[in-house]
């Protein structure tokens, strides 16, 4: 038989959940850069402000993408989202300007859930957009008619404004989470 130290448990104390007076201040993350209130989620704002603003302009200096329904959700998807990110990103530029933390429970809250809202329709709308431009560009072959470069333009900087906005989501449902 060999002599090897056996396993142990040891109870550990759980740390109480309230702050009370005699636990003193509870520990907070720290701001990691992308979440609200950073450098890193101004930048994000700001970039999915830019390629959403790119992207609008771009679908909505052809003349033809009234006739498919997927550009024209695209085209509303797009508003709300350049509305939602240019809102976001003058709070987190009011927010670095003043040394505010964004960090209350409420206000995580409204971001994540926003993100997460303008997000899905985003790629939804971005996604039902490149499904067209593939069936009018390569199965009906009607780019000599339809102008399929602009198409595929804006539904590449819809994606990417979406892949700006996925990050904002993850760090704001990250500290909605950790709170």
């Amino acid at each position: 038989m060999m002599n090897g130290s056996r396993p142990t448990v040891h109870p550990v104390e759980a740390p109480p959940l309230t702050d009370g007076p005699l636990n003193g201040p509870r520990m907070r993350m720290k701001n990691v850069q992308g979440m609200p209130g950073t450098h890193g989620g101004l930048t994000l704002r700001l970039l999915q402000f830019v390629f959403g603003l790119v992207s609008l302009c771009v679908m909505a200096t052809t003349s033809h993408f009234r006739t498919f329904t997927a550009f024209c959700y695209l085209v509303i998807a797009v508003s709300l989202q350049i509305s939602w990110s240019l809102s976001l990103a003058i709070v987190d530029a009011y927010a670095l300007l003043v040394r505010r933390s964004l960090r209350k429970r409420a206000i995580v809250r409204l971001f994540a859930i926003g993100d997460g809202i303008t997000s899905t329709l985003i790629f939804a709308a971005a996604s039902a957009s490149a499904g067209i431009t593939v069936l009018v560009g390569n199965d009906l072959n009607r780019c000599s008619v339809n102008p399929c470069a602009r198409f595929e333009t804006a539904t590449a900087m819809a994606f990417i404004s979406w892949f700006a906005m996925t990050p904002s989501f993850l760090m704001n449902f990250w500290a909605l989470a950790s709170q």
